[in-house]
């Protein structure tokens, strides 16, 4: 059966069981949320949102709750929250919403400290996040590069599914339901990427007809593209940066004179990629900012006003002209409260002035700001367990041409190719496209990397007799926004040519790492770690990486334990590591990269146990005999960048 036909069906019999929405309990009392000329109105009476964004997804849900007093503790009576596609439904018709993403559960959460939602439903949301949020299987449908965030049913079908399902779960906690959520996104900066009006038109009808009645719906664009991404009869809000204040109201004034000005992002800080500096804003300014769109306008969602982390393999990347800029794990955005959930004295500064527009107009009627208590350390330790990734593949699955992660079935993590040359080659062997970074290996010898950021797809080889070929691929995040999006697929997704003759009958092996790691580190096959050759680089008495880190090791997986005689946060030092990622008692921490700006991951309390915990590791890119790790009582976001790349500008 075509795919897309197939996707159709299993789209429309899904939609066909969906139950009816739930009602709320009668006890509730029913509120209403409007615009009414130039402001918004809560119950008929005029109400300015004070907001400020985190996110759940970013968030260990036991400090969900911390998170929130310190919203409110900063004079915000909102928050608004990304809902991420991807975590929800991780493979087609497989919904999660338990656990960390257990969404239901952060609105009451945020509505139990007294604070309303602003619900960023997507399906779209761009966040720094893997693809935008949407989902990587989308990408194993071949029409998805042509019609990804357009009115094609290949896309709208599975995205009308998802829209449906979380409806389910969030629609009873509308301000109109008795809820805290006053608005729900339809859709975010698509002008940014389009100006297809129906497709705007029939996601808007789609959230209608899933419940989505009892809040405000609305559309967000960057205030350069209101006019391509907002519709008739759906409220327009703007997003922009430290010093576009009045432009970006102008802007949206222009195209909505009559109706009330929002802000629905306002960018106090920046986000970091790998080999870039680390991004800082000053406060002045911004102060300025914010007070200029309070008396202005209706409201403002500080995005971010806690940053959190892309744990695991969820960070996203920039698309460039010059190649790729991946994004690091943290993604602190030098927001009012740090990634550690720490007040800053950016922090202080928004207290202060938000504070002047509260009920009583000063800090005196804002709840007291809670004691956070202070991180601790863990003594340096010695990954002294170790075995190579090449004994501990999984089966191969054969493949005349390399194709993508998302043909196998995989979203994340890593892909090795193998092949067998035959006779003997000279020439270039060409990756055609690489997505992201590759090691090539003849009979298990490094000789050479590959890497998207530099838009390096091949590199000179020789080989003098019949030899193995491996080419272990990095998905190193998905571009999440423009239309760059749409040739996002992971892996090598065209095909690979040596010396001009194409290479064929591949044997694959997906590396997803969404089953722990610890599967393939098992006693049967430790050994102890190995031997770095002479001349293997990295840092060395606190001198920056060379310009391009090149490894001899092995790739491995590696296993320690530590012991703590308390919990609480800590922030583990990751020099010693090339490039890989990383797990504590089961928990994905995230990616690192010895390229920098981070070098430090940050581990939170909760998931850190009294007596024994495991650290699983898995380093691509080993220069080290023997990795030590420690955990600081502070973060290190600001290392050095010596394989630096050019950032574009975006704000």
């Amino acid at each position: 059966m075509n795919p897309t036909i197939r996707t159709l069906l299993v789209g429309a019999l899904s939609l066909a069981t969906f139950p009816t929405h739930a009602q709320p309990p009668p006890s509730k009392p029913i509120h209403t949320f409007t615009t009414e000329g130039d402001h918004f109105a809560l119950d008929g009476k005029p109400f300015k949102i004070l907001s400020g964004e985190l996110h759940y997804a970013r968030i260990p849900r036991e400090y969900w709750r911390d998170r929130l007093k310190m919203a409110h503790a900063m004079g915000l009576n909102t928050i608004a929250t990304y809902v991420f596609w991807n975590v929800h439904e991780p493979t087609p018709n497989h919904f999660d919403f338990s656990g960390n993403a257990d969404l239901a559960e952060f609105v009451r959460e945020a509505q139990q400290e007294g604070l309303y939602v602003i619900l960023r439903a997507g399906p779209y949301s761009c966040a720094e996040w893997d693809f935008g949020g949407f989902p990587g299987w989308l990408m194993a449908d071949p029409k998805m590069p042509q019609v990804l965030r357009s009115n094609d049913p290949a896309f709208m079908v599975p995205a009308e599914r998802w829209i449906h399902r979380l409806a389910q779960e969030v629609t009873p906690l509308q301000i109109g339901n008795g809820g805290p959520i006053l608005m729900t996104q339809v859709e975010n900066e698509y002008g940014n990427f389009d100006s297809d009006h129906t497709y705007m038109e029939h996601l808007k009808r789609i959230f209608e007809d899933s419940g989505f009645t009892k809040s405000l719906l609305y559309s967000a664009d960057n205030w350069r593209n209101i006019p391509n991404g907002s519709i008739p009869g759906l409220f327009a809000a703007t997003n922009f940066g430290i010093g576009n204040h009045q432009g970006g109201m102008d802007a949206l004034a222009k195209v909505r004179p009559d109706q009330a000005l929002f802000v629905s992002e306002y960018w106090p800080g920046w986000f970091d990629a790998w080999g870039r500096p680390h991004e800082t804003r000053p406060s002045p300014p911004q102060l300025e900012d914010v007070d200029y769109i309070l008396k202005r306008g209706t409201g403002i969602n500080i995005y971010m006003f806690h940053g959190g982390t892309s744990f695991g393999f969820m960070s996203g990347a920039t698309g460039t002209r010059n190649g790729l800029l991946p994004d690091v794990t943290s993604y602190d955005y030098d927001a009012p409260l740090d990634e550690s959930g720490y007040p800053t004295p950016k922090y202080f500064a928004y207290r202060k002035l938000l504070a002047t527009y509260s009920p009583c107009g000063n800090e005196s009627c804002l709840p007291t700001v809670p004691n956070i208590p202070p991180a601790i350390t863990i003594e340096p330790f010695a990954l002294t367990e170790s075995t190579p990734l090449w004994q501990n593949l999984p089966t191969p699955i054969a493949s005349e041409q390399p194709q993508s992660m998302e043909h196998f079935g995989q979203s994340y993590g890593y892909i090795l190719y193998r092949t067998q040359l035959a006779v003997p080659y000279s020439g270039d062997l060409v990756l055609d496209e690489l997505h992201d970074y590759a090691q090539v290996y003849v009979d298990g010898k490094l000789v050479g990397t590959l890497d998207r950021r530099h838009l390096q797809y091949s590199i000179r080889l020789t080989t003098t007799a019949p030899a193995r070929l491996d080419i272990l691929v990095a998905n190193d995040g998905r571009i999440n926004s423009t239309k760059q999006m749409r040739g996002e697929s992971m892996g090598i997704t065209k095909s690979v040519t040596l010396a001009n003759h194409p290479l064929l009958n591949w044997q694959v092996y997906p590396l997803p790492m969404t089953t722990l790691p610890h599967i393939y580190v098992t006693p049967r096959v430790i050994y102890p770690v190995m031997d770095v050759p002479a001349g293997s680089y990295g840092p060395q008495d606190g001198k920056a990486l060379p310009s391009h880190p090149f490894v001899t090791a092995t790739p491995a997986f590696y296993r320690a334990h530590f012991t703590l005689n308390r919990t609480g946060d800590t922030f583990l030092d990751i020099r010693s590591l090339g490039k890989g990622a990383l797990w504590i008692n089961g928990h994905p921490i995230g990616r690192f990269w010895n390229i920098g700006p981070q070098q430090t991951l940050y581990v939170p309390g909760p998931w850190l146990r009294k007596g024994s915990n495991e650290i699983i590791v898995f380093d691509l890119a080993p220069w080290q005999q023997t990795p030590k790790l420690s955990g600081l009582a502070e973060p290190i976001l600001n290392g050095p960048v010596p394989d630096q790349v050019t950032r574009p500008q975006q704000e």
